[in-house]
């Protein structure tokens, strides 16, 4: 056994938690990076009893930070969602809620200095070559956590924390519309493939016999519906020339349903086998490119909206707004986003790692 001494700190970010670490202090190859992370986490067992997880997929993720050196970029941030089950992490998706702790955790690492009562940190996503300006409020020259910012999906208020994505279309595949088309069929079943920070796939959820309002609960106890969203899938996968998915958690599906509370669309997000309780940031960027993306199942679902407008997507837990603006109608819109996150824990995690190892990574 090789033991290993790490620093790090435990964050929430948005609806999510998860271990912070510096780029610095973990090795390059990914190989070498998953089996860490896999012991870290506990991943491997439902429980995820001899790691930090906490045998959820939206508590099993890590955020890794270094400074960028890339031109006009303070950091690096390479996201990782280390699966439950099996010794095994997803390193192809972003996550936009761990994403909403990276600015303040790159603040307090020292890898950006604090700039006035607002610090603006330009981060890179390793993951999907994409740029986000994250908003960070400092005032006193370090960052506030406490505000009066509330979240659905998260108890109590905190700091707002803006994210700004200054180029989400086509965050794994190139495209907006990876396929090329708004919207086509899979087995006799129109779905539409959305690449806006996240690959999805977007699905009416009365085709698959739900209405798109049942809780997380229902729809993760109904095991043909998760069988064949998982058929569908993979094919939308092979589309988006994406490969062989079923090892990865990209695209993740989405099913959709007219609003019922004045929000602009109804959504149920899957991870990709399990029923997020709220939506993720990415997933809700791209939901959001969706609906208002003429031919796609969002746009024909949903109300209508004129740009540039607040979109709102009501979910399990409540609703997320999403401010889409469109300068250019013949360019993807510009997505902005309101989080906040919470530093928890800082200390050294103690791990050790077996001389063989079962660890995989994608």
């Amino acid at each position: 056994m090789t033991e290993l001494r790490l620093p790090c700190v435990i964050m929430r970010g948005g609806t999510s938690r998860g271990p912070y670490f510096r780029a610095e202090d973990l090795p390059q190859d990914r190989g070498q990076m998953a089996e860490i992370l896999i012991e870290a986490m506990g991943g491997g067992h439902e429980l995820q009893v001899t790691g930090l997880g906490g045998g959820h997929p939206l508590t099993s993720k890590v955020a890794i930070v270094g400074k960028s050196k890339l031109e006009g970029v303070d950091v690096d941030f390479l996201f990782a969602q280390v699966s439950i089950r099996e010794r095994f992490v997803d390193f192809s998706p972003n996550c936009g809620n761990m994403l909403s702790g990276v600015g303040p955790f790159a603040i307090d690492s020292g890898f950006v200095p604090v700039t006035g009562d607002l610090t603006r940190v330009r981060i890179f996503n390793v993951n999907t070559l994409k740029l986000i300006e994250a908003r960070v409020h400092t005032p006193n020259g370090r960052v506030t956590y406490d505000g009066d910012q509330a979240i659905d999906g998260v108890p109590g208020t905190a700091a707002p924390i803006q994210l700004a994505f200054l180029d989400a279309a086509g965050s794994k595949t190139g495209a907006l519309l990876p396929t090329g088309s708004a919207s086509e069929l899979i087995d006799g079943i129109e779905v539409s493939c959305v690449d806006a920070a996240m690959p999805i796939m977007l699905l009416r959820a009365s085709n698959l016999g739900v209405t798109g309002y049942e809780l997380p609960t229902e729809l993760n106890a109904n095991r043909p519906m998760l069988a064949r969203i998982e058929q569908l899938r993979l094919k939308a996968g092979h589309r988006m020339r994406l490969g062989d998915v079923s090892k990865l958690v990209i695209p993740k599906p989405v099913l959709v349903a007219p609003p019922r509370h004045g929000g602009h669309i109804s959504a149920r997000y899957f991870m990709p086998h399990e029923c997020h309780t709220a939506v993720a940031v990415t997933g809700g960027i791209a939901i959001a490119s969706a609906l208002v993306t003429p031919g796609t199942v969002a746009f024909q679902t949903g109300r209508s909206v004129t740009l540039p407008a607040s979109v709102n997507i009501e979910h399990p837990s409540g609703r997320f707004d999403i401010l889409v603006e469109q300068a250019d109608p013949m360019q993807p819109p510009l997505t902005m986003v309101t989080r906040t996150a919470r530093r928890i824990m800082e200390g050294t995690l103690l791990i050790s790692i077996p001389q063989t190892s079962s660890a995989k990574a994608a």
